[in-house]
């Protein structure tokens, strides 16, 4: 269980194993959830919980005129290797990445309500307090300004066929979060965090992350869901959720159902977007 004083929980932590799974489920979203995000009027942007930063250097690098864009990661590691990989691809100079956590964002006096745009994806489903996490986002942005909120309901994954054992492992995973004061289902919540927040809810959306047999994606697709539930193999196995046996077989079961000419895989990200009153 997670400590009461924590703020939040990642269950994948941040080996390079998990960084490398990101970056590869970076490079299968990051368009789909840029063509979501209407940047026009947009010069300011604060990204909660930037990760390894390839979505917040790809929204910076689209803004037509960049004043300022900030990225503020909790985990040393991932902002590490967020600065590492701005300077590989020569943009040290679209982000400015900060430490900090989404409760306590690393903002001068002088930036609060300043931001035209605060985004955050797979966050809230993270951390013990999303409202709270919401209410600063909405602080963060300029009266008018935007927040723009993505994240999970890990009750919308379905396989077809479904691969022995795998649901038992599914919702295992899934129990695995609020065992450790996580929401597994915070997707769904979005439009209502918003407007608890004091933001006017103004959207809402699936992006659509599903993929089949015979899709350039699929491979990636299902390579990403084994690896998030390897990633969480010691949390499930330690919280007595499901048993090692069970756990490899499915994961077995998981691969050779990868190679039918015949399955699908049916996912969706929720998306909501609010505005800070005037």
């Amino acid at each position: 269980m997670a400590a009461d004083n924590e703020p939040s929980f990642y269950i994948h932590g941040a080996s390079p194993d998990e960084q490398q799974r990101l970056a590869a489920l970076n490079g299968l979203i990051n368009s789909r959830c840029f063509q979501a995000v209407n940047l026009q009027g947009v010069g300011t942007i604060l990204d909660v919980g930037s990760g390894l930063g390839q979505f917040t250097r790809l929204l910076a690098s689209h803004l037509a005129t960049r004043k300022k864009v900030v990225g503020v990661e909790q985990d040393a590691r991932q902002l590490a290797e967020a600065q590492r990989l701005a300077q590989a691809a020569g943009e040290n100079d679209l982000v400015e990445f900060r430490a900090g956590n989404a409760l306590d964002l690393p903002l001068r006096a002088d930036e609060w309500g300043t931001f035209d745009l605060a985004h955050a994806r797979f966050l809230l489903e993270h951390v013990r307090d999303p409202l709270a996490v919401v209410r600063k986002m909405v602080e963060a942005v300029r009266p008018g300004g935007r927040v723009v909120l993505a994240d999970d309901d890990h009750d919308v994954l379905r396989l077809d066929p479904e691969p022995p054992g795998f649901m038992a492992l599914w919702q295992a995973y899934v129990r695995s979060y609020d065992r450790h004061g996580n929401d597994p289902y915070i997707g769904r919540r979005l439009v209502s965090l918003l407007h608890q927040a004091g933001a006017r809810p103004s959207g809402r959306r699936w992006l659509d992350f599903g993929s089949g047999a015979g899709e350039a994606t699929f491979d990636t697709v299902v390579t990403n869901v084994t690896n998030i539930l390897l990633g969480a193999r010691e949390v499930v196995l330690a919280e007595s959720l499901l048993d090692a046996n069970r756990f490899d077989r499915a994961i077995e079961a998981l691969r050779e159902w990868s190679r039918r000419p015949d399955v699908a895989l049916w996912y969706a990200i929720c998306w909501a977007e609010g505005v800070r009153p005037a």
